[in-house]
């Protein structure tokens, strides 16, 4: 597998240098026992109101046809290298608060968190989570019975990363390409939008 670490501009824990979003997936099915785990750190991300709007609808590869079902969600880009997943789930949001119907803002931040948690726990467990925003909405809420006032998203495809080799030549340079992100300067701002913060100075 190729080392995926990134190049950190300041020291970061390990996890989160070693997080890393691949097209191939080993296979080899993710144990119940992990797979409860990486939904129950979901589960304890922190939440507007503690609201905690995020649901998520999930399947196994062993399981055929709800494994079809749920591949069949996603955008044909993604499907193509998903449906070697172990694991795939969509992710919805609430987008209203149940304690008094007001629209809820921090919806789409609040299953975000959820998703990251569940992320870095399974990046503590050896696995990998490849997160898309490719997914057909409105297929999903027609499938699994949708309330409008719940959000469709984004889709996850969980595993252990697989052999680079096993992936078309533009995905595995994608795959094996370096890691990279923008420096702080262009992310943090001090006295207005787009001027470059003093808070590490």
């Amino acid at each position: 597998m190729p080392d995926k670490t990134a190049l950190t501009g300041h020291p970061v824990h390990a996890l989160i240098a070693s997080r890393w979003s691949p097209y191939a997936f080993a296979d080899e099915p993710v144990s119940k026992q992990d797979l409860a785990a990486l939904f129950e750190a979901a589960r304890w991300a922190p939440s507007s109101y503690n609201e905690q709007p995020w649901r998520w609808i999930a399947a196994r590869r062993e399981d055929e046809a709800a494994f079809a079902r749920l591949l069949s969600t996603l955008v044909e880009t993604n499907r193509a290298w998903a449906r070697h997943a172990p694991v795939l789930a969509v992710g919805l949001t609430s987008l209203r608060f149940a304690r008094n119907d007001k629209p809820n803002k921090a919806a789409h931040h609040d299953l975000g968190l959820a998703a990251a948690q569940l992320t870095f726990e399974a990046s503590a467990r050896g696995l990998v989570v490849h997160q898309m925003i490719g997914i057909e909405p409105e297929r999903v809420r027609e499938l699994y019975a949708v309330p409008e006032d719940v959000e469709p998203l984004t889709a996850l495809a969980i595993g252990a990363a697989g052999d680079p080799a096993s992936l078309p030549e533009k995905l595995r340079e994608r795959e094996l390409a370096p890691r990279t992100r923008k420096p702080l300067s262009e992310l943090v701002f001090g006295a207005r939008y787009g001027r470059e913060s003093t808070l590490f100075d």
